[in-house]
């Protein structure tokens, strides 16, 4: 190697020492803020709602994708949503740490099957979903879905369990929801369904899940019930329902309370918690202040006075309220007007 060869040699060393240099900072930066948000209070640090539902964490938990099923561990620490994408589900993990809640990412026990609805229990000891997975946890998905479950050990979570029958079937079973004494709640289009998809309750009775009954009458319909949360305490129901004439939209929310030992009859959320799209998924955090819902709101009108272009198609297709599913949240205070005087579904909001 001549004196010429060595020279050129130095200056691509030296250049490239200079690249790393500038580069290497500025990816461990990113890669920083790719694992954590900055971000260490409840809530994502998102401002509290009040009596008019908004979108949940814009652009972390709403985004262009289908997102629906919240749920949020008792202690605040832990949050758990799905993913739906071409009729598969995928449950996606937030965790708060020291320096920041970590970004969404799929959970341990998810991705291999079509997983969803995420529900703690209220002690945050269990984790329920349901899924196709097969009881083995091998081979090829079932064709119904049922209830799982993961229980909070010493040295962590455990594997996901299956509590087998009566709870589960050969039907379908969705969206568990768990009450203080380990009842849960679900619905099916089981045999006892009055119409199409029903509420049912199975009780913990030592240690084991009773037969699935239907709720009841008062609750369900001829038309289509699904999708309920029931208070720990079991004093009230959130569903969604589509038997009980046109409502708001296209399958409102609504409550029932529980007085003397049977549900009253259910009314509906309003128009500041419903829309002319579908809302469901009903969750109501731990200190009761807050519910979380999924809605197919859309921000795009049904017209504009001016033609869109491709470019915002495409921008509109990557945000919230693109017409797929989001999360919502919005204060309980109305739970609570409606249970002292049913308001209905065209009165004006509290001032």
């Amino acid at each position: 190697m001549n004196i010429s060869q060595i020279f050129r040699a130095y200056v691509f060393l030296e250049v490239l020492i200079f690249l790393v240099l500038q580069i290497w900072p500025e990816a461990l930066v990113s890669s920083k803020a790719e694992s954590t948000l900055t971000c260490t209070q409840e809530y994502l640090c998102q401002s509290k709602p009040g009596d008019q539902a908004v979108v949940f964490a814009p652009g972390v938990i709403s985004t262009g994708l289908s997102e629906r099923d919240m749920t949020i561990s008792p202690d605040g620490g832990e949050m758990y949503y799905s993913v739906f994408m071409d009729q598969r589900g995928f449950i996606i993990r937030l965790h708060r740490e020291n320096n920041g809640w970590s970004r969404p990412e799929v959970a341990w026990f998810s991705g291999r099957y079509s997983d969803l609805e995420p529900a703690f229990s209220p002690d945050g000891n269990r984790l329920f979903f349901v899924s196709n997975r097969p009881v083995s946890g091998r081979g090829e998905p079932k064709k119904d879905f049922d209830i799982w479950y993961i229980e909070k050990k010493k040295s962590g979570w455990s594997t996901p369990k299956n509590p087998g029958p009566p709870l589960n079937s050969s039907q379908n079973e969705f969206y568990p929801s768990v009450t203080r004494d380990g009842s849960i709640y679900f619905c099916a289009d089981l045999k006892t369904s009055l119409g199409g998809e029903d509420i049912f309750k199975s009780n913990w009775i030592q240690g084991k899940y009773s037969r699935p009954v239907n709720v009841s009458a008062e609750i369900n319909t001829k038309g289509q019930e699904f999708n309920a949360f029931v208070a720990p305490d079991e004093s009230y129901l959130i569903f969604t329902t589509t038997g009980r004439g046109p409502g708001v939209g296209g399958g409102d929310l609504w409550v029932s309370f529980q007085e003397k030992g049977s549900w009253t009859s259910p009314v509906n959320l309003g128009v500041f918690i419903n829309s002319a799209s579908l809302e469901y998924c009903p969750f109501v955090s731990s200190d009761g202040e807050y519910l979380f819902f999924t809605s197919r709101r859309s921000k795009l009108a049904p017209y504009s006075t001016k033609p869109i272009d491709y470019t915002t198609i495409k921008q509109l297709s990557k945000e919230y309220g693109n017409g797929q599913s989001d999360i919502y949240w919005v204060s309980t205070k109305q739970i609570a007007r409606l249970r002292g005087n049913p308001v209905g579904v065209k009165k004006d909001p509290p001032k």
